[in-house]
């Protein structure tokens, strides 16, 4: 049978009733009727622009892995010998598994610890590596010009291995990395943004610009939405298993409701909101490019990536006179001072102050 579980309103009762022979289920707690084609269409064609249908439980959900599930390493553990690479050891890949590592840190840190063991240890025992090498190895990667990002990553592979895996705390925190430039994120203007979604005419690019921006999504957190992250009543959107694996609540714009409507009465997702082929994920290269068609039809000159319409997010809202405190709960930051540099770039008031060259003029 079909199943039909929805808020009170008017509205979506009379339209239950013009169904067929549909009946209140006390053993269930919903309306139920008969699970035919037939009637799965017209619930399709009566609900079109009023409500939206949640699916996940017609069909057979595809087993995806969306870059922030728990690492399967035996592909890792399967991989042939090759002359002069050097592979992390058993212990390394079960603390992962154990861990429950995402998929991107675990590939990370095999990666750069792998690294670490061809150009340092070069086939030696793990155990008999000392804090000098490890101290001259990060000191070289900055020779190099790496970034802060890939040095802090480099260091902490290294300390899982010795901290975590091989229970020595503390035995390499004395490392410094070299101080990261002072950068301010880059901001659009609101207008600006508006032009990218008004200029955009395809009505799942359209919303894909609008959910980032209006909800301060990351790339892969709006690649990892479903359809039942995006509530309509409550006016909200959430967020799953972010950065960090944490949940959060951002905002659903009331100007962002008929888009997603009609888009999914046209595109008929099954699990994930955006979905590509055969009902995998989106890829993240598609939102980039779409970010970028956008932004030139915009007018924009300067290079506008996904996560920029997070950064504007974020400003709008401090401009808007938000508390920082919301900000940063929306944003889904740890700590309070991630969010402080959005203040470095809000220009609200800057129109009141004058100029030293324009005073006395």
């Amino acid at each position: 049978m079909i199943g039909i579980k929805f808020y009170p309103d008017k509205v979506i009762q009379a339209l239950i009733k013009t169904l067929d022979n549909p009946r209140w289920s006390n053993a269930y707690g919903m309306v139920v009727l008969a699970n035919t084609p037939e009637n799965l269409n017209a619930i399709f064609e009566k609900f079109k622009g009023v409500a939206w249908i949640d699916t996940r439980h017609f069909f057979i959900n595809k087993p995806v892995n969306k870059g922030n599930e728990p690492l399967s390493v035996d592909s890792f553990r399967q991989r042939k010998p090759k002359n002069g690479a050097s592979y992390v050891p058993e212990d390394f890949l079960e603390k992962l598994e154990i861990r429950r590592y995402s998929l991107n840190t675990a590939r990370a840190y095999i990666g750069h610890f792998e690294r670490f063991m061809t150009e340092v240890v070069k086939g030696r025992n793990l155990m008999s590596v000392g804090e000098h090498e490890i101290k001259s190895y990060l000191a070289q990667l900055v020779r190099q010009g790496l970034s802060e990002s890939y040095i802090k990553l480099s260091l902490n592979a290294i300390k899982f291995y010795y901290e975590v895996v091989k229970e020595m705390p503390n035995r390499f925190y004395t490392i410094h990395l070299p101080k990261k430039p002072d950068s301010l994120p880059k901001v659009l203007a609101k207008a600006d943004v508006l032009k990218m979604i008004d200029r955009t005419h395809n009505v799942k690019h359209r919303c894909i610009i609008s959910l980032l921006y209006s909800a301060g999504l990351r790339r892969q957190e709006l690649l990892n939405l479903e359809i039942g992250d995006i509530d309509s009543h409550r006016m909200t959107v959430t967020v799953r298993q972010g950065k960090g694996r944490k949940d959060r609540i951002s905002l659903l714009s009331t100007h962002l409701l008929t888009d997603p409507r009609v888009y999914y009465l046209a595109h008929r997702p099954k699990v994930y909101l955006f979905e590509g082929k055969e009902g995998m994920p989106y890829s993240s290269s598609s939102v980039r490019k779409i970010i970028l068609k956008a932004a030139k039809l915009a007018g924009i000159k300067q290079h506008v990536t996904p996560h920029m319409l997070r950064h504007s997010f974020a400003t709008h809202l401090l401009e808007a006179g938000t508390d920082l405190r919301y900000v940063q709960l929306l944003l889904g930051h740890t700590s309070s001072k991630t969010t402080e540099i959005y203040t470095h770039v809000a220009i609200k008031g800057f129109d009141q102050i004058k100029n030293p060259l324009d005073l006395g003029r």
